[in-house]
């Protein structure tokens, strides 16, 4: 049988630290050639492999496309390149099948794969369990494919201008890549789209010497936030490793959570299609569901998880999702998670407005919430140890278990529990109408995980 470490396969992608127990050449190839047999056996003949900055990026990206190719698989392999560019590659070469090789925003240390087996379709928890029971069995499936190179990087931009259209008003948007991925591609876009780029860390650094390049940790924005203000520009913008997550800082240095800026963004399709469908997950403030329904949308909430949320918007034919942690989708986008064209599409609603990106976030319902917290809970055991306070919870509240749960109390505050799929942490949110309700929330969390030795003590910005 052959070795290889469970706890990898998470429940919408494959991710582990690059050593020699998680990911390296031989546990790499092995999940290539689990990939190519399931393609195979699946019907898929053809598939996309590309990969983000990181270090071990190029060489794992090369040892999936050879697995592939082993399995009978046609490999077309578009090099580094943003997952949503990737994504996209898949309707521009006609191919189901796809490897992204990138650990999305986990630190320097971490590499990983997304799946896709349909058109920006990826595999979900019992599909990606299955690649793990095959490697296992060594069930492989053994053949000769083809090999080839192309660029995708120009037709996705040219797609994504001719999609947004010309910038209403010229703004100034400092752009911070955190030495990721989106580097050398997101302030040529903004610039072609007709704004003024200021660049920040946009030069490749697969050590990320800067911040760790995760735009939903309020920390990793702090210096784009000082660069706004210094710069007198309009807004600021933070793109993860990979590009599919978006960060936000107005013109007044404040950090804007993403399940803020989601409601402009609603209000921007709500503006001309009344009544669609707008999608969120369950770390999403109570904001979201009141301008929703104030602006003529209907609110769905839903799991976390990029997997989870493209297979919600495609089912409900919706024309918007997001998450807090600053995925965005849009119908209109092939339903997957582009940061870039949410982006574009945010600072062109800002342009369009005679007012700040500050004067427009005035006006969103107000609720008291916190940043997302991480706190340690080992792989083994944190989906057990939420599935107990679960139950403990329901015993004397309200509780959503969409995802989790999200624990509604009679004040109208909220707090959430859930289990991460990419780091051995659980999730916390917390959100009130007053900072002292908020506070009394978070207590009750406290004293629920006094009980639970398996939970670290330290709260950490996730």
């Amino acid at each position: 049988m052959s070795d290889i470490l469970q706890t990898m396969f998470r429940e919408y992608d494959i991710r582990g630290i690059v050593n020699e127990e998680e990911l390296n050449d031989s546990s790499v190839a092995l999940i290539g050639k689990a990939v190519g047999s399931y393609f195979k056996e699946n019907g898929i003949e053809q598939a996309v492999v590309g990969h983000d900055c990181r270090i071990s990026s190029p060489r794992f990206n090369e040892i999936i496309g050879r697995s592939l190719k082993e399995s009978g698989i046609d490999v077309i392999d578009i090099g580094m390149v943003l997952v949503p560019i990737f994504y996209y590659s898949q309707y521009l070469f006609s191919c189901k099948g796809g490897v992204y090789t990138s650990a999305s925003h986990n630190p320097a240390q971490w590499n990983g794969f997304k799946i896709t087996k349909d058109y920006s379709t990826t595999l979900l928890g019992p599909e990606i369990k299955d690649l793990f029971q095959r490697i296992k069995a060594e069930k492989f499936i053994q053949g000769q494919g083809s090999y080839r190179k192309e660029q995708a990087i120009e037709p996705y931009v040219n797609d994504l201008l001719k999609k947004i259209g010309p910038a209403p008003k010229k703004l100034k948007v400092v752009i911070d890549a955190g030495n990721g991925t989106a580097g050398p591609i997101a302030p040529k876009v903004f610039e072609k789209a007709g704004f003024e780029v200021i660049k920040l860390f946009c030069d490749i650094d697969p050590t990320f010497p800067n911040h760790d390049p995760n735009p939903s940790v309020p920390e990793n924005k702090e210096d784009l936030a000082k660069v706004v203000l210094s710069e007198g520009a309009d807004l600021g913008l933070a793109f993860d490793t990979d590009g599919d997550r978006l960060g936000l800082v107005d013109e007044k240095g404040t950090i804007i959570e993403a399940d803020q800026y989601l409601i402009l963004l609603a209000r921007q399709v709500l503006e001309t299609k009344s009544g669609e469908k707008i999608i969120f997950d369950v770390k999403a403030t109570q904001a979201l569901f009141d301008d929703i329904y104030s602006h003529q949308g209907l609110p769905i909430m839903w799991k976390t998880g990029h997997s989870y949320i493209k297979a919600k918007l495609k089912e409900e034919n919706a024309a918007l999702a997001g998450e807090a942690s600053g995925h965005i989708y849009y119908r209109d986008q092939y339903g997957f998670d582009d940061a870039l064209f949410a982006a574009l599409k945010l600072v062109s609603y800002v342009s369009s407005k005679n007012q700040s990106l500050s004067q427009l976030l005035a006006s969103l319902p107000k609720y008291v919430s916190t940043p997302v917290y991480n706190v340690d809970c080992p792989d083994g055991v944190k989906y057990e140890v939420v599935r107990k306070l679960t139950e403990d919870f329901k015993k004397d509240y309200d509780v959503n278990e969409i995802n989790g749960a999200r624990v509604n109390f009679p004040s109208g505050g909220w707090g959430l529990v859930r289990a991460s799929s990419n780091l051995p942490v659980l999730v916390l949110r917390f959100e009130a109408k007053t900072e002292d309700e908020l506070q009394k929330i978070i207590e009750i969390f406290k004293k629920k995980f006094t009980f639970y030795s398996e939970i670290g003590k330290e709260w950490t910005h996730g």
